[in-house]
């Protein structure tokens, strides 16, 4: 087998970084969601959307993060597969439910800013399809893992399901490019620099960094308790069997 390498192998590390971790990534976030909600809802209104143009502070940096938390699940699968260790598997276990919670908000967002601008609530878009099937293989990672007993099987076929899943986040990133679609384009990230002034960009950007930390807070505080519960079931093994 691969040796693992030391940052794997060493929860006791893990333990103490996440133990001041979590609240300093918790705080930023607040800090950074406070000015990014000031920031948007005091810009003016956008001359063609109006006010309801102030969902893209919720709703793009839910995208983005639906997409970020997947590729998340899918390393840490990764890593839990090859390297066979229990710290990356916790890892991967506590990102799902967190990233079906973005995906979940991108859609309902999505929908609400789509009903006045496209004048339907859901079309079958090619973006917002694949945001869909993303958030049906996070249902369905989540749905293997409690199906199974076995932490050894479920760990590994969660893990083999989040790769497989993988596939389809280039569809979602791309999807508005290679097919015909409503769903406008990259506006931020793209060749030639973000395509929206400065008054809109700033709070979205604060957003996605509040959205970012807010993960990172609750992905340490998620892998911590998975860690915490392995190990009471471990210790109550040992005395049943003692």
């Amino acid at each position: 087998m691969i040796p693992a390498p030391a940052f794997l192998s060493n929860p006791e590390r893990f333990m103490a970084f996440s133990r001041w971790g979590a609240p300093m990534f918790g705080a930023i976030a607040l800090i950074l969601a406070l000015a990014g909600l000031w920031l948007g809802f005091t810009a003016p209104e956008d001359y063609q959307q109006g006010d309801t143009v102030r969902i893209m502070f919720i709703h793009v940096p839910a995208a983005w993060m639906s997409m970020f938390v997947y590729v998340c699940l899918a390393g840490a699968s990764f890593l839990s597969l090859v390297f066979r260790h229990a710290l990356a598997d916790a890892a991967a276990k506590a990102a799902a439910p967190m990233g079906a919670a973005f995906t979940f908000l991108a859609l309902v967002t999505g929908s609400l800013w789509g009903r006045p601008m496209w004048g339907a609530w859901w079309v079958w878009d090619a973006r917002m399809t694949s945001v869909l099937v993303l958030l049906l293989f996070y249902l369905a990672y989540m749905a293997l893992r409690a199906s199974l007993d076995d932490e050894l099987k479920a760990a590994r076929a969660g893990a083999i399901l989040a790769l497989v899943g993988a596939v389809n986040l280039p569809i979602v990133k791309f999807s508005v490019d290679w097919w015909n679609t409503l769903h406008q384009g990259a506006s931020v990230f793209r060749k030639g620099g973000p395509a929206m002034t400065s008054e809109f960009l700033w709070p979205l950007l604060l957003m996605g960094l509040a959205y970012t930390a807010a993960f990172g807070s609750l992905w340490l505080v998620g892998i911590r308790a998975q860690v915490w519960r392995r190990r009471a079931e471990a210790a109550a093994l040992r005395a049943a069997r003692g």
